[in-house]
């Protein structure tokens, strides 16, 4: 399944976390980091190493993603510890900077532990090539809120659209599924989340990070192929079945590797 939409859940209300998984959220991410305050933080991990343990369904299990805290925060060690009691393998790793980082959590996880690496600083952006290249890291994701704050860009759109090529040319380059984009803040602005998947699809990624359960169909549906793309890459593949040496025509159009390459991707996508 292409994993197109992560929403987060605060990792102190778990009266959310069953309605977050009744949603069309390809991914529920609890996050134990930004959402929840310093003083709650103990108790929102404990609470969730309950739930995950006694409620959570081995179904449900493949789509919980937990945001643990930073790599040298008072909390992240104590994180990784309760998801490794937990045999929980999808791990979302903020503020990451480091393949060496990533590696260390990795081995302090559960076997087949796959992270996804959110990049939000500079020095992330920086080091982004060997991050794409870490062994246990299964997806990049952008939080571009917090890399703009670090950067000193005031900005959210031309501004960034070097840093969103660098994520999708190197996530291709390493073998990634396209990358993750960062969230939108507007929860009731139904246009203005459309507009920002489809800008995101334009540069190549192939999912976004939700904060609201009302962005996810727009996400889920604004990264799939649309029935016409869906329907062009089946006459494609179809006139390739029946020809497949050299170069043929569909729609009147040649059709040789690089557009063959392309039907493939939109079929696969679903």
């Amino acid at each position: 399944m292409v994993l197109r939409s992560y929403l987060f859940v605060p990792g102190d209300r778990p009266e959310r976390f069953a309605k977050a998984l009744a949603s069309a959220a390809h991914q529920v991410v609890i996050d134990l980091e930004d959402a929840v305050s310093p003083d709650a933080k103990v108790a929102a991990r404990e609470g969730l190493a309950r739930w995950l343990a006694s409620e959570l369904s081995e179904g449900d299990k493949a789509r919980v993603m937990v945001r643990v805290n930073a790599f040298g925060t008072v909390w992240h060690d104590d994180d990784v510890a309760m998801l490794r009691e937990a045999a929980l393998v999808n791990v979302m790793v903020p503020k990451a900077e480091s393949a060496q980082q990533l590696d260390d959590i990795a081995a302090r996880c559960s076997t087949g532990v796959a992270l996804v690496a959110l990049i939000e600083s500079v020095a992330g952006v920086v080091q982004m090539r060997d991050i794409a290249n870490a062994k246990p890291v299964a997806r990049l994701a952008f939080g571009s809120f917090d890399y703009c704050v670090d950067a000193g860009i005031e900005g959210m759109g031309r501004e960034l659209d070097t840093v969103r090529s660098a994520f999708v040319l190197e996530s291709r380059h390493a073998g990634l599924p396209a990358p993750v984009d960062g969230v939108t803040l507007a929860i009731d602005d139904a246009a203005r989340i459309v507009e920002d998947v489809a800008l995101g699809r334009s540069f190549g990624f192939g999912g976004k990070l939700c904060i609201h359960p009302k962005q996810v169909d727009a996400v889920n549906s604004g990264f799939a192929p649309s029935e016409a793309d869906k329907a062009w890459a089946q006459r494609v593949l179809d006139k390739l079945a029946q020809n497949p040496p050299g170069a043929f025509a569909v729609d009147g159009k040649l059709v040789d590797k690089p557009i063959i390459d392309r039907a493939r991707r939109i079929a696969a996508k679903g």
